[in-house]
């Protein structure tokens, strides 16, 4: 039977976020009702309330959740009811040709839920990353359950399910950064710390940390960077270049998505070094770049999407290192809040005040 529950929704452009009832049908044959337990605040829900991501209004926002499973469909195999989960997007089909080629990571079909989470009125809603996880319970497909540790606190082991994951896995996925090479990391926020947490754990031995905020820069510090760059006062190029004997780091990772800071990631690596691109530019954004620079500095420029994680794979294994203690996904969450502050918690994103407010239930 369907159930009426509180969640938060953007109702149009740029309008504040409201908490209101929303109807969660019951599970269709391959779906999953979660009891939310806590979903962090993330920058991808703010680009949907303004408009960045798509028009389809209303959205119920959230995404990036751990819960314990509520009730099944009646051909789910994946979960079961009681199961501890984290929440993600990249449900993979299996039938892709990504899929078929071995590369899950790039799925092209990832699933959804069958069934339309609705406002009282029967209006539908946009689920964000078609989760939609502000909310008391939601409902998913299976496959975007993952299954991981119930030790693990669900403020904490939730930030996989976006945020964190991308920035541990620009590092460690995409990026490839190995024992003793040179990483930096151009924007220290949210996913920008989250990377230099990826480069400590792979065990980089210079890790230098990017950005023209103090605060930044200490979080930073406190997540393994062992040099840091205020680049509103210095060139991060020609410091990078310092740091690193002269010839830039093996890899660098640009986490704020500006041509101005890929274009400093790109000249801060060594020859035939590594970019990773994980910050999310806007559709107006362009570079203009001398194409000899690209042939004659070789290496590799790479875009990161989730990380390119496959959460089957590497949620567990991530809360399997937090729990023992090698991984400090605790000091990411700033605060935790109710349903009802998400508005005021995305002023305190856009102020550069807080790494994740989580919102716990």
């Amino acid at each position: 039977m369907s159930q009426t529950v509180r969640g938060v929704i953007a109702r149009s452009e740029g309008a504040e976020v409201e908490l209101v009832d929303v109807v969660v049908p019951e599970p269709g044959p391959n779906d999953v009702v979660v009891r939310v337990q806590a979903c962090g605040v993330c920058h991808t829900d703010l680009a949907y309330r303004d408009g960045g991501i798509n028009d389809e209004y209303p959205f119920l926002l959230g995404h990036e959740a751990a819960g314990v499973v509520e009730s099944v469909g009646d051909r789910v195999t994946h979960v079961a009811e009681g199961d501890f989960v984290v929440l993600n997007w990249r449900a993979v089909c299996g039938e892709c040709r990504a899929c078929r080629r071995g590369e899950p990571r790039y799925c092209f079909s990832t699933h959804n839920a069958s069934r339309a989470m609705t406002l009282a009125d029967g209006t539908e809603l946009t689920p964000a990353l078609g989760i939609g996880a502000f909310i008391e319970k939601t409902l998913v497909h299976e496959g975007q359950c993952t299954k991981v540790d119930p030790a693990a606190d669900p403020a904490v082991a939730g930030l996989l399910g976006c945020g964190v994951m991308a920035g541990i896995g620009a590092a460690m996925n995409t990026g490839g950064v190995t024992r003793g090479q040179s990483v930096a990391v151009i924007g220290c926020g949210g996913v920008g710390i989250a990377a230099i947490a990826g480069a400590r754990l792979a065990g980089a031995s210079t890790i230098i940390g990017v950005d023209i905020d103090p605060r930044k820069l200490e979080w930073a510090t406190d997540f393994g960077a062992t040099d840091t760059i205020d680049s509103s006062a210095a060139d991060p190029v020609a410091a990078i270049q310092e740091l690193t004997g002269g010839v830039g780091a093996d890899v660098v990772i640009d986490a704020v998505g500006r041509p101005e800071t890929y274009e400093q990631a790109f000249y801060a690596r060594d020859l035939a070094g590594t970019v990773v691109l994980v910050g999310v530019p806007t559709p107006d954004m362009r570079l203009e770049m001398p194409l000899l620079d690209f042939f004659g500095r070789g290496g590799s420029l790479k875009s990161s999407w989730y990380g390119d994680c496959l959460p089957e794979k590497d949620f567990p294994m991530l809360v399997d290192l937090h729990l023992q203690g090698r991984l400090p996904l605790e000091k990411f969450v700033t605060e935790r809040i109710s349903l009802d502050a998400v508005e005021a918690a995305f002023d305190a994103m856009k102020s550069g005040s807080v790494l994740r407010s989580v919102v716990t239930l």
